[in-house]
């Protein structure tokens, strides 16, 4: 059966088109459309409702040094309101998931994607001691104010959540109702994520939602949003079989790391080099190249594959991610995307496709 959000019937009010994602019934688009949802928030801003994420908090003297033993970078020197993004590897070197950490005066909090938060909460259990109190976090609600005109709404309520620069958190309140506010987002653009209870959810989702600049946005504009933005989806550029070199986020790991799961192969991969690499891909054609296209060479040879894809509104064309051969990269080589019976013709570019305009 599947979950709801707090906002579920606050949802269907605004008119949005519901679809199971994660174990959840959760928005992809409402009555304007994907395009106009996708290009409000490059211009103005999107309200998302990311609900549906994971949340824990884990307290404990020890904590920072545990959690810390878990992943490739440093969060020692974490201060209180700061945040880190990192990666949960296996023993392998893949990555379980990715998540957010940040730092309270008692301890942790996590944010872990939807469809792991299961297995995140299992594993995180199962590693940390007993001197570690996990508390897993599920009523709260979790709201995300991205774009350009967010820090503007948010300083109307909170002038101490607008002075935030990227990757720091703060306790505040918005119109009486106490939150926790993060300067961070998934779409490349500057905003906000935000905690409340989920008592006062649908009254902080009115709220904001009555600001002008302000539009509800689904599931649909947020994956284009963050494919543009060249920032990995898990199950698609990220999984237990990919590791971090791989995904092209080596700049993860912190010089000198080799205690955590998976150390081995990962430093070994970025001594010698790994077989695939992440990289963006111009699509010389109409058509979208999807995931899973077989990406192959000039001689008709598979060299990868395409982890997402789809057709990029700020662009106007079609941009993919894929996993490629990293020798190809220092060839001009043609390559080629198979798209049922077409050939079509794609260029790695840099990623990402779109600046980032994150508030530093």
């Amino acid at each position: 059966m599947l979950k709801q959000t707090p906002l579920y019937n606050f949802h269907l009010e605004l008119g949005a088109k519901m679809i199971p994602f994660a174990g959840y019934h959760m928005p992809l688009q409402y009555g304007r459309g994907m395009l106009h949802e996708h290009l409000h928030c490059r211009n103005h801003a999107g309200f998302f409702d990311i609900s549906h994420m994971g949340q824990c908090m884990i307290l404990g003297d020890n904590v920072v040094a545990e959690l810390g033993g878990l992943i490739p970078n440093d969060i020692s020197n974490l201060g209180v309101g700061e945040q880190k993004y990192t990666v949960l590897t296996n023993n392998n070197g893949g990555i379980i998931d990715d998540i957010i950490i940040i730092r309270i005066e008692s301890g942790l909090i996590i944010i872990v994607n939807a469809a792991c938060k299961e297995k995140d909460f299992s594993y995180l259990r199962s590693r940390l001691s007993d001197q570690c109190f996990f508390n897993e976090l599920t009523n709260q609600a979790l709201f995300s104010l991205q774009g350009p005109a967010a820090a503007s709404v948010i300083e109307r309520f909170s002038v101490q959540a607008a002075k935030l620069n990227f990757m720091t958190a703060c306790g505040t309140d918005i119109n009486g109702i106490k939150c926790n506010i993060m300067r961070c987002g998934y779409t490349g653009e500057d905003g906000f994520e935000i905690l409340v209870d989920h008592l006062y959810a649908q009254q902080l989702a009115r709220l904001l939602l009555a600001q002008d600049e302000v539009e509800p946005t689904g599931l649909g504009a947020r994956d284009t949003l963050r494919l543009e933005a060249g920032l990995c989806l898990y199950g698609h550029e990220i999984n237990e079989s990919i590791t971090p070199v791989e995904a092209n986020l080596h700049w993860l790991l912190k010089k000198g790391a080799n205690q955590f799961p998976g150390a081995n192969k990962i430093l070994s991969q970025l001594k010698y080099g790994s077989e695939k690499i992440r990289v963006g891909l111009h699509i010389d054609s109409k058509i979208p190249v999807r995931d899973g296209s077989i990406i192959c060479n000039s001689s008709g040879v598979a060299v990868g594959y395409v982890t997402s894809g789809g057709f990029s509104p700020s662009l106007e064309r079609p941009i993919a991610m894929a996993l490629l051969a990293p020798y190809l990269l220092e060839l001009d080589d043609t390559l080629y995307a198979r798209v049922r019976e077409h050939h079509i013709v794609v260029t790695v570019t840099p990623l990402p496709f779109i600046p980032h305009r994150y508030h530093r």
